[in-house]
């Protein structure tokens, strides 16, 4: 029996795609959705940024995400936890499962292919091949 869910979100339709999954599947569970704030993507051509600016602008963003989930589970008559982390969004993952006893991750993917996922990675592919609790992959 699944107990706690963990959905991990990003700006994406995936993402909220995810969540829909999570709160129609297993709609007795805990359901927490994350969102990780990698300092590092805010550091590009324009120059460092200050880290309490990264810091405010990563809250927002996560903020307005929280919004569209709550959204999203009160749609099918759910509730859900929020959590923000930051750092590296695959080991952040994969540490808010093992250290909450999480069941289940369900997150989404873009399902890039290819140059783009060697050059870019996959957070999904990642947390696949290393968690120790069954992931679902949305598309």
């Amino acid at each position: 029996m699944t107990r706690r869910v963990l959905v991990a979100m990003t700006q994406s339709e995936e993402s909220e795609r995810a969540v829909e999954h999570a709160v129609s599947t297993f709609p007795d569970a805990e359901i927490t959705v994350l969102h990780v704030i990698n300092p590092n993507t805010y550091y590009g051509a324009e120059g460092e940024m200050s880290y309490r600016h990264v810091v405010e602008t990563g809250e927002e963003r996560a903020e307005e995400l929280f919004e569209i989930a709550t959204e999203i589970a009160e749609r099918h008559g759910a509730s859900i936890a929020t959590e923000t982390a930051f750092g590296n969004a695959r080991h952040e993952i994969l540490a808010y499962a093992k250290e909450h006893d999480v069941d289940q991750i369900v997150m989404g993917s873009r399902g890039r292919s290819g140059i783009s996922r060697a050059l870019l990675g996959s957070v999904a592919e990642a947390v696949t091949r290393r968690s120790p609790v069954p992931v679902t992959v949305v598309k």
